[in-house]
């Protein structure tokens, strides 16, 4: 979905580096970090932390030392960066042992690109893949399965993040303490744009719809005839991050999922399976393990489309149509994204894409990736509607979109009044960061810790 266009934003060094260690850093970090243990050889390794069973060595803290003065030269002379890394890693080791008890699940899809993603742009460093390895003191393998690791602690961590971050208000005084406290931070804010999207996948033909449906419906009758989903799940279903896992797609967010799907899903009651269910990634059968008030547990056999055979000029005369309506006052861009855009987070805004861990609408035009700056920048005032544009991905079927702009607020001095929503908005990111601290604190009470010197 084009809401992963949205890019993690770097540490400014107007927050205390310190704190912002203790509380974020670990997710920020270039995962890259961990494997430089070997330009540091010279210093004798030791245990200087002991988090439940698990040990921290000096040979971790000294290479995410050194990947932070790569990144921030002037972090070099910091004397409390050792310590206070130290001390995220620390926190880091808590809240995995609380995630795995949580039982928490990721995306193996997604996880797999972003490792794809991160080993090449290390490879790109070197002339050759033999100087890698000599560099690191490890196979290509290894360095990959390193960055496979670290990439999916991160996405663990963030993804406990957000589940206990659900439903954050602040209120106007709390705002206008935040503001009070960091007026400096603010003496100037960045451009800022308000962007709604409808995204489109092309359709199917019927051909390929009439060959998944018959390969479903073999694996359906094998479930009637007392087949174990799991068991089918890892032999038939062409959904490579889950079928390993028997299908488990883990516990899921109301309102993230396709909305056939979903409503597919919270209808089913616990160990019940579905009849065969429609998206435009092929025919599920789904099971229900659990279900929650916001989100459930599933996991399902899939059936893919052959997206060769894709009506890629269809969805592109749809998108124009759309995009000529609005314009000429038929109907909203909102309407519109809400009945026919494929992304179901964003369709139930009306379109609007917001940045992840905020509820406001309003996003920083550098957090987006470069392709989506562009095509913003060209749209000139409030209202504008790009043409239908093709979206490719690292991983899996391109997509087509119109984006609009909404609103666009320049860089500017910042005034409490009329950028109250964006200071509301701020302050919720911080009562996030605030209380994610506080419960990590109180996790450290349930866990054996023990740190020595560095």
């Amino acid at each position: 979905m084009f809401l992963m266009v949205l890019e993690i934003k770097k540490i400014r060094k107007d927050v205390g580096m310190k704190k912002v260690l203790m509380t974020t850093a670990l997710l920020f970090f270039v995962v890259l970090s961990s494997l430089q243990v070997s330009a540091i050889a010279e210093v004798a390794d030791r245990v200087v932390a002991v988090v439940g069973r698990e040990a921290i060595f000096k040979s971790e803290i000294d290479s995410r030392v050194l990947m932070a003065h790569i990144q921030s030269p002037e972090l070099v002379n910091n004397k409390e960066l050792p310590r206070a890394i130290l001390e995220s890693m620390v926190d880091q080791q808590i809240i995995l042992s609380k995630a795995k008890i949580d039982s928490l699940k990721i995306d193996e899809n997604a996880l797999d690109t972003s490792t794809n993603d991160r080993f090449r742009q290390l490879k790109a460093r070197f002339a050759t893949k033999e100087e890698m390895e000599a560099r690191f003191g490890k196979s290509a393998a290894g360095i990959r399965e390193e960055i496979r690791k670290e990439l999916r602690n991160q996405e663990l961590i963030e993804t406990l993040r957000r589940k206990k971050s659900t439903g954050t208000v602040v209120t106007s005084n709390e705002v206008i303490k935040y503001y009070n406290e960091n007026k400096e931070r603010f003496s100037v804010i960045p451009e800022i744009v308000k962007v709604s999207q409808i995204i489109r996948y092309p359709g199917v033909s019927a051909e390929t719809k009439a060959e998944s449906f018959s390969q479903i419906q073999r694996v359906q009758k094998e479930l009637q005839s007392g087949g174990d989903f799991a068991a089918l799940a890892r032999k038939y279903s062409q959904d490579p991050g889950s079928a390993k896992l028997g299908g488990d797609l883990g516990y899921v967010q109301k309102g993230t999922l396709i909305p056939s799907f979903e409503d597919a899903a919270y209808r089913l009651r616990e160990g019940e399976v579905s009849d065969v269910v429609e998206t435009r990634y092929g025919y599920h059968l789904i099971q229900m393990l659990n279900k929650e008030v916001h989100s459930v547990h599933v996991r399902h056999i899939l059936i893919g489309f052959d997206h060769s055979k894709d009506d890629f000029f269809g969805v592109d005369q749809q998108l124009s149509i759309i995009r000529a309506d609005v314009l000429s006052g038929k109907t909203s861009f909102a309407e519109m994204a809400k009945k026919y855009s494929d992304d179901p987070a964003s369709a139930r805004l009306g379109g609007t894409i917001t940045e992840s861990g905020s509820s406001g609408s309003y996003i920083s035009t550098a957090s987006l990736r470069p392709q989506l700056q562009q095509i913003i920048s060209s749209l000139q005032k409030a209202g504008d509607i790009s043409e239908p544009i093709t979206v490719g991905q690292a991983q899996g079927e391109s997509f087509h979109a119109l984006f609009m702009l909404s609103d666009r607020i320049p860089a500017h001095k910042l005034d409490p009044e009329k950028d109250y929503a964006f200071l509301e908005d701020q302050a919720i990111k911080n009562k996030n960061r605030r209380l994610f601290s506080e419960w990590v604190s109180e996790l450290r009470k349930e866990v054996f810790v023990r740190t020595s010197d560095i």
